[in-house]
């Protein structure tokens, strides 16, 4: 890497100042909005909804940070990334607050966090759900290929795909599927991502437990996906989907019995 100059250094400078500022004043909000949620636990998940946004509004100052730096001064700025890291984080824990974050649970079980969040619309809920992937995909970009993260990102990725998931009202979803619908076009684009994140999340923890750990935690988290995406497929109608999802977990199960029974042996 060339010598960088005076001139670009100042510049950096100059611009990281108002973007600190905006930042100093995001945090604030963000800390205001966390002490409110301790006061008003009858309105904690809107105010989680409002959270999670601020977050997402930080997340991109420091990914815009990062990327002065890389434009001006020609390295990455790996503090400023890894902070976006963990607020996204922060961000979908946010999310989960407000909508749980089970992964393949019937609705009944978090049908009144979602009573509680019923004034945020299809549209707004959303317009949400791209912002935080548009978020986690800006700093995993950042980051390139090889980083050590790699696989810190199979997890917020898989809690995304949860927390997209549970912002669906499922009570409602069918009829909501109607193309005469309000807000259709937004609740059937949500659905189809939310399908395949969860089949993308399923592939990760696999191939997150193939490759690297061989923790039969992450083999079943992997299940746990394809059975979040399976219930989902039989809730809106699509039985050929949900069976050979049952199918490829009955195979991924039968593998994961056989690797569990290897280990015991092998400690004998």
């Amino acid at each position: 890497m060339g010598k960088i100059s005076a001139h670009a250094k100042e510049q950096y400078t100059d611009k990281l100042k108002e973007h600190k500022a905006v930042l100093e004043e995001l945090r604030k909000k963000e800390s205001d909005l966390n002490a409110l949620m301790r006061t008003k636990r009858d309105q904690a998940g809107m105010i989680s909804i409002d959270a999670a946004n601020v977050n997402l509004n930080i997340v991109s100052y420091l990914v815009l940070m990062n990327n002065l730096s890389v434009a001006l001064l020609g390295i990455k700025n790996d503090a400023y990334l890894n902070e976006a890291r963990k607020t996204c984080y922060k961000s979908i824990i946010n999310l989960e607050n407000a909508v749980s974050n089970y992964i393949d649970a019937p609705f009944s079980e978090y049908e009144g966090k979602l009573e509680k969040i019923k004034s945020v619309d299809q549209k707004n809920r959303w317009d949400l759900v791209r912002k935080l992937g548009f978020s986690i995909s800006s700093v995993k970009d950042a980051f390139g290929e090889n980083t050590k993260w790699k696989w810190s990102f199979v997890e917020i990725e898989g809690r995304f795909s949860v927390v997209a998931k549970n912002l669906l009202d499922l009570k409602t979803l069918m009829a909501g599927l109607d193309p005469r619908a309000e807000y259709y076009q937004e609740r059937f684009a949500h659905l189809k991502l939310v399908k395949r994140l969860l089949q993308q999340s399923a592939d990760g923890y696999r191939e997150k437990y193939e490759l690297s750990t061989l923790r039969i935690d992450d083999f079943k988290l992997a299940i746990n996906y394809l059975g979040g995406l399976r219930r989902l497929n039989a809730l809106v109608g699509e039985p050929e989907e949900a069976n050979e999802l049952k199918r490829k977990i009955d195979i991924w199960k039968s593998k994961m019995d056989q690797d569990i029974k290897k280990k015991e042996s092998s400690s004998k």
